[in-house]
């Protein structure tokens, strides 16, 4: 979800020496883990990136012979990884053309490795209970007329506007200022916060403006309505401080570290080809959200019963 927009400061984790170019192994179908050393991926904070770390990483080890290190990294701080060696790959990447410029054509230790075959949206949602019962609140014009719907005791008197995790790509604040909307944008945290309030302001009938996004596992068991802001422009959103748009559509991607993509390893040639649906994501984050299982298990699930789907990303001889 998200391109993330504030500045990071925080320290990376220690340092592990990335060496997912090594060859070695041999193309057994189950190879043992770790015959052809080590893929450092990043993991960021939301269930359908988990979803896409979880099968590429079942599928190194337990199809490829690979050790995979999993990185709980947010946004901003897994770019940062590139330089340092301890990020081999992102698995999806939203937009970011900030840190693509920073990382890939001035720092040069970054590259674009293709489409995840995802494709994002962000948006402003109130719950389908709320359109049906106010048609006109799903258009920004008219979203003042029923701030008062909104306020709670965070939002300083105002509407409540409902914002993920600050790490989260985000315009929020300056489209409520540029667009001089009566609102205060409240931050819940995390991923997990905003779907639970999603959740209750379905199932109990509360008002609820809120940022989401797709792919989404939530919008295959509950109906949101997306607010219309001002339509997106090519570079109506390059000023952030000024920005009074809509979030543009997402074209998903997968970035790598150049010395991960220089070795050409079959571990990055294999992430490289990986590309699947939103269904398929969605599916994966279904099942580790709702369905009690762990990544590994939700991967080793889809895998399972998806093999014309992965089969096509593994390198020839793996």
């Amino acid at each position: 979800m998200r391109t993330l927009r504030t500045a990071a400061a925080a320290a990376l984790i220690v340092t592990l020496t990335a060496c997912g170019g090594a060859t070695s192994g041999a193309g057994e179908d189950e190879p043992s883990a770790g015959a052809k050393g080590t893929v450092n991926l990043a993991i960021n904070p939301w269930v359908g990136y988990e979803a896409n770390a979880a099968v590429i990483a079942h599928l190194l080890e337990k199809k490829m012979g690979y050790t995979v290190e999993k990185k709980d990294l947010k946004e901003e701080i897994a770019w940062q990884g590139f330089e340092t060696g301890e990020v081999d790959a992102i698995v999806e990447n939203w937009g970011h053309p900030d840190l693509k410029k920073t990382y890939i054509e001035d720092k040069k230790v970054a590259v674009e490795v293709g489409p995840t075959g995802n494709q994002g949206t962000i948006g402003w949602y109130v719950p389908q209970w709320m359109a049906d019962k106010y048609p006109d609140i799903t258009d920004w014009k008219n979203l003042n007329k029923y701030a008062d719907l909104f306020k709670t005791s965070e939002s300083k008197g105002k509407g409540q506007f409902l914002a993920g995790d600050p790490s989260f790509v985000t315009n929020d604040e300056a489209l409520v200022s540029n667009l001089k909307l009566n609102y205060t944008v409240v931050y819940s945290g995390s991923e997990a916060a905003i779907i639970k309030a999603a959740q209750q302001a379905s199932a109990q009938t509360k008002p609820l403006l809120f940022y989401f996004y797709e792919p989404q596992w939530l919008f295959a068991q509950e109906k949101y309505v997306r607010v219309k802001l001002p339509e997106y422009k090519e570079g109506c959103d390059a000023d952030t401080k000024k920005v009074a748009c809509d979030y543009p559509d997402y074209v998903l991607d997968k970035i790598a570290s150049k010395k991960f993509a220089d070795a050409n390893s079959t571990a990055y040639q294999f992430i490289k080809n990986f590309t699947w649906s939103n269904d398929d994501q969605n599916l994966v984050s279904d099942y580790i959200t709702n369905q009690g299982m762990s990544a590994e298990k939700a991967a080793e699930k889809w895998v399972t019963e998806h093999e014309a789907t992965w089969k096509p990303w593994i390198p020839a001889g793996s």
